[in-house]
Parts: C-alpha cells; structure tokens; sequence
C-alpha cells in the first residue's frame, strides 16, 4: 500500500498526463470529427465547405504537432499512443463517408475509398493482435507519407466545389492524390501483414 502522500500525488500525475499538451491536441482532433461531419453534411453551400476545410486542415495539423510535442517535451503516455491512431482513423473514415455521401466520391473512385477503409480496419486488428502478444509494429516512413497523402486529398476534396472557384480542377487533383494514397495503402498494408504473418503463423 502507498503511503498517505503517495497517495494524494499519483492521481494528480495520472491528471497531468492525460491533460498535457500532447493529449490535448489529440483530443482536439477527435472534437474536430463531428464538427467536419456537420459542416459537410450541411446543405451544399461554399462557406460551409470552406468552414470545413479550415477545421479539417487545423486538425490534420494537430496529427503532427502532437507527436512532435510528446516527443520534444517527454510527454509520452499509455493514453496518447492509444487515442493517436484512433483520432487519425475516425478523421479519415468519417470525412471518406461524408464525401461519398454528397457525391463528391463516386465511381471508380469509390474503391479507392473502400481500399482505405478496410486496409485501417485490418491494420488495427493485426496491431491489436500483437500489442496482445507484446510485440511492436512501428510506422515505417512509406506509411507517414501515405498518412499525409490521405490527408492532403481529402482537403482538396472537402473543398470540392467551392475549391472550384480558386483552382481549377480542385476536386479531380483529390481524386488522383486519392488514388496514390490508396496504392501505398496497399502496399503499407502488406508490409504490416507481412511482417506480422509469422506470429499469427506460431499463433495458430
């Protein structure tokens, strides 16, 4: 048992962890998602593409500040690594859904929508999987850049057509940005299955 002021100090610890900067701008980019999803789902309108692109880019920002703040200023936690690539996925996934549903994403192009969709969903089990069995799968530089892919084309594309009236072509330079972000999904995907296959191989 820890002694009377041991105890008095460890919840204001556990309390400065979760509310250091780091986390805190991981938790402002899970509040970002609903408030993306609201302004896309608004009844088509510039200011509220432009609400929205702001909101989203402010947020895609926070996915590098955060990181580079936990790590210059030790504020690493349990909390943080978790929440990080949860934030990451609900952003992407929920603006990827919105875009479908306005129209902005169609066709052909909905698979490559649909390859980033499942490819986060099987890389999160397969992370789940092994954080179970203690072992690390560490982001590899293709992977970074197939993030900043994602993120770039989707802001083009939240811009959709008010983005129309300032650069031509906005909405169809998404689409192909989209695209490439989909073929490293594909290839960032099978590197993790693969280097994983062999523990789910002596799992089984």
């Amino acid at each position: 048992m820890l002694p009377a002021g041991d105890m008095k100090i460890a919840p204001s610890l556990s309390r400065s962890k979760a509310f250091n900067l780091a986390n805190m701008l991981t938790y402002g980019r899970l509040a970002a998602v609903p408030v993306v999803v609201g302004l896309l789902f608004w009844p088509e309108d510039h200011w509220s593409r432009w609400a929205a692109l702001i909101v989203f880019a402010i947020a895609a920002i926070t996915d590098y500040l955060d990181g580079y703040v936990a790590r210059t200023y030790a504020q690493q936690s349990a909390l943080g690594r978790m929440l990080d690539p949860i934030a990451d996925k609900l952003l992407v996934a929920a603006c990827l859904l919105m875009l479908v549903a306005d129209g902005t994403i169609h066709g052909w192009s909905l698979w490559a929508a649909i390859v980033i969709l499942c490819r986060e969903i099987l890389v999160s089990g397969l992370r789940e999987f092994l954080a179970e069995l203690k072992v690390s799968v560490p982001v590899s530089r293709v992977a970074k850049w197939k993030t900043t892919l994602q993120l770039v084309s989707l802001g083009f594309l939240i811009a959709g057509p008010a983005g129309e009236t300032v650069l031509p072509n906005n909405t169809l330079i998404g689409v192909v940005l989209l695209w490439v972000a989909a073929v490293l999904t594909i290839y960032t995907g099978w590197d993790y299955f693969k280097n994983g296959i062999h523990h789910l191989v002596d799992e089984g």
